[in-house]
């Protein structure tokens, strides 16, 4: 057996998030079928660098399988974008060291959430229509508490199976677009439903519901239902993995 990474990109709207689930359609389980058939109908089972949720977004989305023969990456990276629907793309394919895990071995993950504030119909899909002017700088000043090693309850689903809600987070920053913001957030990981409820409870004080200070004071008291309803999920993409 070999070991091969794949880095891929989806349209996370047509499907139930990465993971398999019951009687739902995951990326996970697409891409799955698809590499069984091409290694003769022998199951193959792959391994995401983690979990995306319903109607999140992948540009650079990593996961490995381990293969018996693989003569050529280039004809299988062809031949598995013909089989996989035009919602998932393959980017390309390598062989790695076999210690080397997709979920494990990554260091850093960087998520995007995309605004645009002009009502689009062609970017509905795919970032948040937010028409209101934001004020970027007290968002910054309140992100720029995110930065470091913290305890994350208060931006996590609650009932998860993880067994700390401890991160390392390496930039949390916006930007102004030419129609809107987006917000890049780097960590050592990500729990469930962190990055949306972070950009919500931001948005609050780009709106000057809140200020910077209120929203340090939210983030430290570890209580979820202190923190702002979380953001639609079609605005954000996982777009970068690091090893």
């Amino acid at each position: 057996m070999r070991r091969y990474f794949f880095e891929i990109a989806y349209d996370g709207g047509a499907f139930y998030g990465w993971q398999i689930q019951p009687k739902q359609v995951s990326v996970q389980e697409t891409i799955e079928h698809a590499l069984t058939q091409l290694n003769s109908r022998n199951p193959v089972v792959i391994v995401g660098c983690g979990r995306t949720d319903t109607g999140v977004h992948a540009s650079s989305y990593i996961f490995h399988a381990d293969l018996e023969s693989v003569t050529s990456v280039e004809q299988l990276q062809y031949k598995l974008n013909k089989m996989l629907p035009a919602t998932i793309a393959v980017h390309r394919i390598w062989e790695v060291d076999p210690e080397l895990h997709a979920r494990f071995s990554a260091v850093k993950r960087t998520y995007r959430y995309y605004i645009h504030t002009r009502k689009n119909p062609f970017k509905q899909a795919y970032s948040t229509y937010f028409p209101a002017e934001l004020n970027v700088a007290k968002m910054n000043e309140a992100a720029r508490s995110l930065i470091g090693i913290h305890d994350f309850t208060t931006f996590s689903k609650t009932n998860t199976d993880v067994k700390t809600h401890m991160c390392e987070v390496f930039n949390a920053h916006w930007e102004v677009t030419e129609d809107g913001y987006v917000f890049a957030y780097t960590a050592n990981r990500f729990l469930r439903n962190m990055v949306r409820a972070t950009v919500g409870t931001l948005l609050e004080v780009g709106l000057e519901k809140i200020t910077p200070e209120d929203f340090k004071t939210i983030f430290e008291s570890l209580d979820r239902n202190r923190c702002a309803g979380s953001a639609p999920a079609q605005g954000l993409y996982l777009s970068k993995v690091e090893y």
